[in-house]
């Protein structure tokens, strides 16, 4: 079994190694090439460019690497078409993933797309574009299959691996024992983001929010989990230059053990609003695009959702204060975390709520991913 991937992104890494391992498992002999991470390549994935090199955010971003981005996809294009795979998995990033994928099943490869674009918020038409590229979407979000099968996609949700690998009770002490954190008072988490693009639009806010609450709270601690040495001394600079003396502790552990030892959380919009639901934790919401990118969504509409943090989508109500562009502001986010750290019976009520919704998203998301994809193969040779 010849079967091709891509992902673009740490999150995508994640999820394409936990899938890589189950199909593994039922085909031993499966060999995997296309781009991935570090965990997709421990997996068995050749490679073709390091996935970095997909990583951007944002319209203007995107524009400035798009030469580079369209010469990646059809290289790969042409390589798939030259030897064709059994199947092909795209993971996430649609914007790469898409156009590929329309080309390939057209050539009458298998296609399935994991994880669903935000096509219920943004950017509506493209689930057109899903319905003709794919012959099924893996869906990690319960509300996205409903959705799409509305559409006629031929949609599954599969639930979320990092649902799995957090437990429905977290061990704050135990966390913040590893972190060397005080065991009691209140601890305050920063994630500005996994992107160099995101440290740079929100450090400032973020650490300038950080130290107007250590001036009303003397015994906060601030903790800011960064994996990558690039973005670690981006945000220690930015420390330095905005608020030098201010006491951020930096740690290179995953965002989990940070979370799990918090009271609150601070966090950029993304992956890290799922995984401080799944620690149970109060967060405040933030996001900077570039101006540019925020004028034209808002110009011709892109955006059609009621919230931006999936937490609260999941919830299906505004748990989580958020706070985009021109509001992503200390004046702003300062008071909201602070109304966090004042009200007990507000923090309890909320993980009481986040742990109904990381009941619901707990489905074995690796193992029951890979038994639809496996099932649609089987499928597809009965009818052939």
């Amino acid at each position: 079994m010849d079967i091709a991937l891509v992902a673009a992104e740490p999150s995508g890494d994640q999820l394409g190694a936990g899938l890589m391992k189950q199909l593994r498992a039922h085909w031993p002999r499966a060999r995997f090439r296309g781009i991935g991470g570090p965990l997709m390549a421990a997996q068995g994935l050749v490679s073709r460019v390091a996935m970095e090199r997909l990583s951007v955010m944002g319209l203007t971003e995107v524009l400035r690497h798009l030469p580079e981005l369209l010469r990646i996809r059809r290289e790969l294009r042409d390589s798939l078409l030259d030897t064709p795979p059994d199947l092909f998995i795209g993971i996430d990033a649609p914007d790469f993933n898409l156009p590929l994928e329309k080309r390939l099943k057209r050539a009458g490869i298998p296609v399935v797309h994991y994880v669903s674009p935000t096509v219920w918020a943004w950017r509506g038409g493209r689930v057109k574009t899903l319905r003709e590229a794919t012959d099924r979407v893996l869906c990690i979000f319960p509300f996205e299959e409903d959705f799409l099968r509305r559409h006629a996609v031929d949609a599954v949700f599969v639930g979320h691996p990092l649902a799995e690998r957090y437990p429905l009770r977290c061990d704050q002490r135990g966390a913040r024992e590893a972190l060397g954190l005080d065991a009691e008072g209140p601890v305050l988490a920063l994630l500005p983001g996994s992107r160099r693009s995101e440290i740079a639009r929100l450090a400032e806010p973020f650490i300038l929010t950080a130290r107007r609450l250590r001036e009303r709270n003397p015994g906060l601690r601030v903790v800011t989990p960064l994996a990558s040495d690039a973005t670690r001394d981006a945000f220690a600079r930015a420390v330095r230059e905005h608020a030098p003396g201010l006491d951020i502790q930096l740690c290179r552990e995953g965002a989990g053990e940070a979370l799990c030892a918090a009271d609150v959380v601070l966090t950029a919009s993304g992956t890290a609003t799922f995984e401080a639901l799944l620690c149970k934790k109060p967060m405040v919401v933030a996001y900077r695009v570039a101006a540019s990118t925020y004028w034209i969504a808002r110009l011709l509409k892109l955006v059609d959702t009621p919230h931006f943090a999936m937490a609260n989508l999941l919830a299906g109500e505004r748990l989580a204060p958020e706070f985009i562009q021109h509001a992503c502001v200390p004046d702003r986010l300062a008071p909201a975390i602070q109304h966090f750290l004042d009200d007990a019976e507000l923090r309890a009520r909320i993980a009481a709520r986040y742990t109904e919704v990381h009941r619901q998203m707990k489905q074995d998301a690796d193992r029951r991913a890979a038994a639809t994809v496996v099932e649609l193969l089987e499928r597809r040779a009965c009818v052939s």
